[in-house]
């Protein structure tokens, strides 16, 4: 009977060992999902995170197409897309690849699980999707230590599992491609697909999302990019095509195709100094940053919006297709132009090249003064604390650098020189920037500070401001035809004026010069702005003072303090591209001054509204007087100093036709504009209209003594000009734009007679082959 009793033993003990391990076994793995949920081994994100999972995203920039001209942000360039814009196949090749029966588990993939365990991980970790996504919100790369590993792995299933209550499938796969880091400034698949292939996702390939769903498993490693590692990304992106079709999502034939195609990528590289509207981006900065600064504009808790990581999108009036024109009017102008500049500006020929009129030591105290100004001296100066000899030494020791070059490729070579080299040599490039905008709206449309932001990022639209030269007039026109009740057909004398010292503030006589040096009869005021006419320009201003034209100015939207002397009639104030622009526009609308909009609204990234523009208007001149002045303006496109839009430009058109593309230009629609050119020929100017766009151009140096010696290159009809005209032909032929080509509206009423050939008897339009001369004369 003992005997029955001990085996009866033996036999129960391991029954009982089986039962107590099962029971551990199946109390413990819920123990620890719940000591994991309680964050004994770590911390865990509450229901408000997974809501909201902080994520840094980039402000986006969108024109007014709809295209995104940038973004602002610090490390993570990442904009988000939802499910509904990725293709199928990039989704199929993420399932694939990564987590086949992704639609089938609940965030573990326990037959997965298994297999990693009793293979030891050797067939991959059977990490879902809904894991790797909870690394990438909550915990990163994690441990390096065995007991970590696996404690964050605990981690990850308990999340990956609230992910899956939280959000539905779509979502989650959506999460996923937003959170990855691509490389490159390529966060998140909007990004991974702009900057490797130039393209939206919706807009992407099967072979193109298959190498983007193989980075996944190592951005860093598989690097399309040349010098990286193209090769290795293809063989990646080859596997994951056959993991498509091993599952059916593609043809056994149409793997073996695909996988035979190369990257073919367009690597677009995504950062503040590159794509288009550089200039205009760099304003917008600074304008967000006010924006975000006020008080009234906060988040709901009280904090402060930020620019770089809060997603905001910023919908602004810039036309990406009227940009991209603008941008290559003036690229294509001002490398032919500079060509010729390099050409009159040799050693040989200008042994102070590129200045002109300078002494050797009034040459050097302006570049000492453009070492002061400059970052190098700044950094070294105030963050490092160097003493100023170590400094002035430092600007006379060759160092290597890239420089600017219209010649090399990328416009980029690398040299040796010293920074005061250095800095000559770019005071030799001629500068330029134009600015259009809807005078009806105040609408900014284009916005070109510049040619090369990288090199040079002085903003000529608004940070510059350069004497205006002629452009000027239309101003002094308006003033004089509404207080004295003139008519463009009213007729002057072109004899000399004298205004003597102290009439108006002047401290000695003034008695501007005709650039023709022509006084003999008389002229109607149409022929005297389209020949800009010095003398009659003076006259009336010697009629109504500089005061009324100041005050105008000022309702036109000038923001310069301008000097109330006589002399301010033929230009010389120091004003900007955007400030001529809105001016001129007043005469466009009615004369209705709008302010300039460039930001239409705010959106934070949930799409709620946090900004919306209010316009901005007033009324300054009477709308019969504004349309005379656009009369006036009218003729110095049809028989004044911007003929060249409508005419072979006589004796010079062969010289003319080496420094610009595109002419003869031929317009054949109403243009009403301005030239305008500065003394010694430093800047040149063009102000350009139709009903509804103004434009406005700026050619010049950055220093004065940087200009042509001569008329003929040196004037605002051909340093100017013909950026107007480029841009405009460009903007015709894209019928969608809806530039007009009607005329300007006439006023119900007109009392102001405006067709003066019979107030012309001397033929004043036969000056049209007048090559002019500087239109200031001090």
């Amino acid at each position: 009977m003992a005997k029955k009793r001990k085996s009866k033993s033996n036999f129960s003990k391991p029954k009982r060992w089986f039962w107590t391990l099962f029971l551990l076994t199946a109390f413990s793995i819920p123990l620890v999902f719940l000591l994991a949920s309680f964050g004994v081994f770590g911390p865990m994100p509450d229901h408000t995170a997974l809501e909201n999972p902080r994520t840094n995203l980039a402000t986006e920039i969108l024109s007014s197409d709809g295209v995104t001209l940038g973004k602002f942000y610090y490390e993570d360039n990442r904009t988000p897309v939802g499910y509904d814009e990725l293709p199928r196949h990039l989704v199929d090749a993420l399932i694939a690849t990564e987590d086949i029966r992704y639609m089938d588990h609940s965030g573990i993939d326990s037959r997965g699980t298994l297999r990693a365990v009793f293979k030891l991980g050797k067939d991959g970790g059977a990490s879902t999707i809904s894991q790797q996504l909870a690394k990438q919100l909550f915990h990163g790369e994690g441990s390096k230590n065995t007991l970590g590993r696996i404690t964050q792995k605990i981690k990850e299933w308990v999340i990956a599992t609230r992910l899956e209550k939280q959000y539905t499938k779509e979502e989650i796969i959506a999460q996923y491609f937003n959170i990855y880091d691509f490389g490159n400034n390529a966060d998140g698949i909007r990004s991974a697909s702009r900057i490797y292939f130039g393209k939206e996702p919706t807009d992407l390939n099967i072979p193109e999302s298959a190498m983007l769903v193989g980075m996944f498993k190592n951005s860093s490693l598989y690097n399309p990019r040349p010098k990286r590692n193209p090769v290795g990304t293809k063989n990646r992106r080859n596997i994951v095509l056959s993991q498509m079709a091993k599952y059916g999502f593609i043809s056994e034939t149409k793997k073996d195709s695909l996988q035979a195609t190369p990257l073919n990528l367009n690597y677009k590289p995504e950062s503040h100094r590159e794509g288009i509207a550089t200039y205009f981006r760099a304003y917008l900065k600074e304008f967000l940053k006010g924006w975000v600064s006020q008080s009234e504009n906060r988040k709901p808790n009280g904090d402060k919006y930020n620019i770089y990581r809060d997603g905001l999108k910023v919908y602004t009036t810039i036309d990406s297709r009227m940009q991209t024109l603008a941008e290559a009017a003036v690229t294509d102008h001002m490398k032919a132009l500079q060509a010729e500049f390099f050409v009159q500006n040799t050693k040989k020929r200008n042994p102070t090249a590129p200045f002109l009129e300078l002494e050797d030591e009034e040459i050097q105290r302006l570049l000492n003064l453009g070492m002061k100004r400059s970052e190098r001296w700044r950094k070294m100066r105030y963050d490092l604390k160097k003493p100023v000899s170590e400094i002035t030494a430092s600007f006379k020791k060759k160092t290597p650098m890239k420089v600017f070059s219209w010649t090399a490729p990328n416009n980029e070579i690398d040299t040796v020189m010293t920074p005061m080299d250095s800095m000559r040599y770019y005071k030799s490039f001629l500068r330029a920037g134009t600015m259009s905008m809807e005078p009806q709206t105040g609408f900014v449309k284009t916005w070109v500070g510049g040619f090369n932001y990288k090199h040079f990022q002085y903003d000529m639209v608004k940070q510059g401001k350069r004497q205006v030269g002629s452009t000027f007039k239309p101003f002094v026109y308006a003033a004089a035809i509404d207080q004295l009740h003139l008519s463009p057909c009213d007729t002057f004398p072109k004899a000399q004026i004298t205004i003597p010292a102290m009439k108006f503030g002047n401290m000695k006589p003034w008695a501007p010069k005709n650039s023709s040096n022509n006084y003999a009869g008389f002229e109607t005021l149409k022929a005297a702005l389209a020949n800009s006419r010095n003398t009659i320009t003076a006259r009336l201003m010697n009629e109504i003072g500089p005061q009324p034209v100041i005050n105008l100015a000022k309702s036109l939207g000038i923001e310069q303090s301008l000097p109330a002397v006589p002399s301010i009639a033929l230009g010389t104030p120091d004003l900007s591209i955007y400030e001529m622009v809105a001016a001129y526009a007043t005469f466009a609308n009615k004369g209705v001054y709008t302010k300039p909009v460039m930001v239409t609204r705010i959106e934070d990234k949930n799409g709620t509204l946090l900004y919306q523009f209010s316009p901005e208007t007033r009324d300054v001149l009477s709308e019969e007087i504004a349309y005379v002045i656009v009369n006036l303006m009218e003729g110095v496109t049809k028989f004044g100093s911007g003929q060249r839009l409508r005419h072979n430009f006589g004796k010079n058109q062969a010289v003319y036709k080496e420094i610009v593309t595109g002419y003869p230009y031929e317009f054949d629609n109403p243009i009403a504009g301005k030239t305008g050119t500065t003394q010694n020929q430093s800047d040149g100017w063009f102000m350009g209209m139709v009903p509804n766009l103004v434009t406005g151009v700026w050619v010049g140096g950055e220093d004065r003594a940087t200009h042509f010696k001569t008329i003929t290159y040196g004037q605002g009809a051909s340093m100017a000009l013909p950026i107007w005209a480029n841009y405009m032909k460009g903007c015709y032929a894209i019928e969608a734009l809806g530039i007009s080509k009607e005329e300007f509206e006439k006023p119900e009423v007109l009392s102001i007679a405006t067709e003066c050939e019979q107030y012309n008897p001397e033929g004043e339009t036969d000056m049209i082959n007048e090559v002019l001369t500087p239109e200031i004369d001090f």
